[in-house]
């Protein structure tokens, strides 16, 4: 059996069945990693020997007629800032080089320990998540398995990237400005981020708090949908999640969209946008309304302002976060000279944090610094008022809203390294989302002329992930390309 034929869910039957043991469903996948992972980078750290070890006691376990965890042992893969106990997180830094956090993060704690799934291994990512091509990773890049001279997008492009190509099952990412949505458009598979405080971010390493979210990244709906209903719920131990009812999102994803009203925002389809791009994500329109939803126009006007907002926001929220890696509260110190402690912090932080992590934090602490707080960092926290407001003006005449996840398709590496402003731009079109905290979703929706994959984004209202897996769901099937997989993957490698 090759299990790269297989969804999650169908292979969790598989299991339950006894057609295949959890032992083999793992030694296919590492034989798989072993075969493209030179070629991809998607990983920076593998857990080959615990999660073999896991998989044997999974197995006994099975055998003596113990019920499992809802996961039944099949393969995660978590992105290298969300903490993994005793396993090494370093968020592609220097600076956290060689550490292994004593703690799992929440989402780790659900999905490794309550429900049995096996972590087997932390994939790339730009630099503490700041990025949106995974080139900015200390570690090197992570490649597109669809086209290896092209990148695979960013900051999540470790987990985006392995399981487009088969080497995971599922993986996990972390969305500030579309970290998730980016790397599933490019790498054509299924990136779900939720609503702002439906899952805990405790144990995530921080880059901007007001932003950032914990999400799956899968190969089709059916598998983020069974991942959300065990990652999502109320958290002690993180302030900003909300104790709301967690819904079986699995069980009501094949309900019928007939009535269903969706919004499609005539600037999400604006100048900048890829022809092809644009073109296909209208066909699945069409398709939407063939399955019987209804298509409203609408018009966001502070859309322009997004960009900057964001930034403004996200790097400044970075500049004190990131303040406490010095190599003496956290991080990995420099030899020491006879230079005075601050001179130590600075040649510390010159030397492990990369160039768009220095970046960042410059900008950011120049946002907060006195004469400018007021006139940056306060005014985008209004513009960004602004941004919501017109999300809840449109979901006061719709369910759901869609555009293109992403302008166009996966660039070249090293094609915008050069030019920042062109990189930021392309979070155009997902960072309104995380200024909003509203749930959205990622899913394939054909591919241009270079066989590239295009994404299709599915915003919902707040807590409301329901209506977006079950549109995404039935455009997923009614398209039916899911099942897609990049040469790499076909190939074992070759």
């Amino acid at each position: 059996m090759n299990i790269s034929e297989y969804m999650g869910y169908e292979l969790i039957e598989k299991i339950k069945h006894k057609e295949i043991t959890i032992s083999e469903i793992l030694e296919q996948t590492f034989q798989h990693i072993n075969l493209t992972e030179d070629k991809l980078h998607s990983f920076v750290h593998l857990e080959e020997k615990k999660a073999l070890e896991k998989g044997k006691y999974l197995d006994n376990q099975i055998r003596n007629g113990k019920r499992l965890g809802n996961l039944y042992g099949l393969p995660i893969a978590i992105k290298d800032v969300i903490c993994v106990k005793n396993s090494p997180t370093t968020c592609c830094s220097k600076i956290l080089e060689g550490y292994s956090p004593p703690y799992h993060a929440t989402v780790s704690k659900k999905l490794l320990e309550q429900e049995d799934g096996i972590c087997i291994g932390r994939t790339n990512m730009d630099e503490f998540a700041m990025g949106s091509s995974t080139e900015n990773s200390c570690y090197g890049p992570t490649y597109n398995p669809w086209d290896l001279k092209r990148v695979p997008g960013g900051s999540s492009g470790g987990s985006g990237s392995c399981v487009a190509a088969g080497q995971s099952i599922f993986a996990l990412g972390s969305d500030t400005g579309g970290s998730i949505r980016a790397p599933a458009s490019y790498c054509g598979v299924v990136g779900l981020k939720p609503t702002y405080g439906r899952v805990s971010r405790y144990g995530l390493i921080a880059y901007a708090n007001s932003l950032d979210v914990i999400g799956p990244i899968t190969r089709c709906v059916t598998d983020a949908a069974l991942l959300l209903e065990i990652m999502a719920g109320d958290d002690p131990l993180d302030s900003t999640t909300v104790d709301i009812r967690v819904d079986h999102y699995s069980k009501e994803l094949e309900k019928s969209i007939e009535g269903k009203k969706i919004g499609v925002p005539e600037e999400f389809f604006g100048e900048g946008i890829d022809k092809t791009v644009k073109n296909k994500v209208q066909n699945a329109i069409k398709d939407l309304e063939n399955l019987g939803a209804q298509t409203i126009d609408l018009s966001f006007p502070h859309l322009e302002y997004s960009i900057p907002t964001y930034y403004l926001i996200a790097m400044s929220e970075a500049s004190s976060n990131l303040a406490r890696f010095d190599g003496l509260r956290y991080g990995k110190m420099v030899k020491k000279t006879k230079a005075d402690v601050y001179e130590n912090f600075s040649r510390t932080r010159a030397e492990k944090f990369g160039d768009e992590v220095r970046k960042r934090i410059i900008l950011g602490t120049y946002a907060l610094s006195a004469g400018y707080y007021n006139m940056f960092y306060i005014k985008a926290l209004k513009v960004r008022s602004l941004i919501r407001q017109d999300f809840q003006n449109a979901f006061e005449e719709c369910d759901v809203i869609v555009s293109p996840t992403m302008p166009t398709t996966a660039f070249k590496i090293g094609e915008l390294v050069d030019d920042p402003l062109q990189m930021y731009l392309m979070d155009i079109l997902t960072c309104p989302v995380n200024l909003a905290g509203l749930p959205a979703l990622s899913i394939p929706c054909g591919f241009d002329l270079n066989n590239l994959p295009i994404g299709f984004q599915i915003i919902g209202n707040y807590f409301e992930e329901n209506d977006i897996l079950n549109v995404g769901y039935k455009l997923e099937q009614k398209l039916d390309i899911y099942r897609e997989m990049p040469p790499i993957a076909e190939n074992g490698g070759n």
